[in-house]
């Protein structure tokens, strides 16, 4: 018996051409780079000028117009706004970029071809400021509030060890911080560390930076490390009556029953995990906010400080004030 007749092996053959051109078709377009830029990132000066280039990472098979687009024309001017990339070549641009007025935008791009992939590379992030000095003074008051708030843990832990006893600290604070820096070293090590959670975030905001730095990686873990000392301390050290209040015990309960909740959501795919950290970030600002009301009650019900060590307070009010002084500046260098 013949399964096969010449003119149905003659099909056969031209089907398997077709889908063999179609694949490759696909694997090229998989493939394409189109157009990009020499860097995502500028800073320009107001009444300044600085620049970047369009970089054409391949030639076209035709002639490829590319216009830019700004979100906000008051806030820079960009010379040239269009250019032609002429077909079977391939050129780079430079574009101009002129500081108008403080502020923060995105240039993105826009062609005559409907082809995404020709531009989805080709966007620009641009700072506009009023002052290099204010930007050099904004990262010295980082570093410095950034080094006040990681030393502010050690007063307090010099203080129980040199008495060895707790009494005079609120334990209520103690466990509501380690709580608080717990999720808060959850949310910085997953948007750092874990690649599928970066894409879910890149995936929302496709021409966003990712918030989280190596510094706070580390301040959130070593604050989690230096809260887990003052707990050990709590625990072998001299204590008196002093306990977790049932006001804490219920809100620790609540937060711990949310973070379940959550994670279950997102292990059954109901939520992404960058909701979930998203979710730790809140209960950590809402421990922020109320952490430090039990340690207050409790001194003026004592009508004493002692056990609560003022270096503590002095360092976090440094780390809180410059970190306050740096958005000051910074709102006036880029006109927020």
């Amino acid at each position: 018996m013949r399964f096969f007749n010449s003119r149905s092996f003659q099909t056969c053959i031209y089907f398997s051409c077709i889908l063999i051109m179609v694949s490759h078709k696909i694997a090229l377009a998989s493939n394409h780079t189109g157009l990009s830029v020499s860097s995502h990132d500028v800073l320009v000066l107001v009444n300044d000028s600085t620049s970047f280039d369009i970089l054409a990472l391949e030639s076209f098979n035709q002639d490829v117009e590319a216009k830019l687009l700004t979100q906000h024309e008051n806030l820079v001017k960009l010379i040239p706004t269009e250019h032609i990339f002429k077909a079977d070549t391939t050129e780079n641009v430079t574009v101009t970029v002129t500081g108008l007025n403080p502020g923060h935008l995105v240039v993105g791009a826009e062609t005559q071809l409907n082809e995404s992939w020709i531009i989805q590379d080709l966007f620009v992030r641009i700072t506009v400021a009023n002052s290099r000095s204010i930007i050099y003074i904004s990262f010295i008051f980082g570093w410095i509030y950034f080094i006040a708030w990681s030393v502010s843990f050690y007063p307090q832990i010099y203080t129980n060890f040199r008495r060895k006893s707790v009494i005079g600290l609120n334990f209520d604070f103690v466990y509501l911080n380690i709580v608080g820096f717990a999720l808060y070293s959850v949310f910085n090590c997953g948007l750092y560390w874990i690649p599928e959670i970066q894409a879910e975030y890149a995936k929302r905001h496709p021409r966003g930076l990712n918030p989280v730095l190596l510094n706070d990686v580390v301040f959130s873990l070593h604050a989690a490390f230096a809260t887990i000392i003052t707990i050990a301390q709590c625990l072998i050290y001299e204590r008196g009556k002093q306990s977790v209040s049932k006001t804490a015990s219920g809100m620790l309960s609540l937060f711990a029953l949310i973070v379940i909740i959550t994670a279950s959501l997102a292990i059954a795919n109901v939520i992404h995990w960058l909701d979930f950290l998203y979710y730790c970030s809140y209960i950590k600002l809402t421990i922020t906010i109320i952490k430090y009301v039990p340690q207050a009650l409790m001194n003026y019900r004592r009508k004493s400080t002692v056990g609560w060590s003022i270096g503590t307070i002095l360092l976090d009010f440094t780390g809180g004030t410059l970190s306050m002084m740096q958005m000051i500046l910074n709102a006036y260098n880029y006109g927020m």
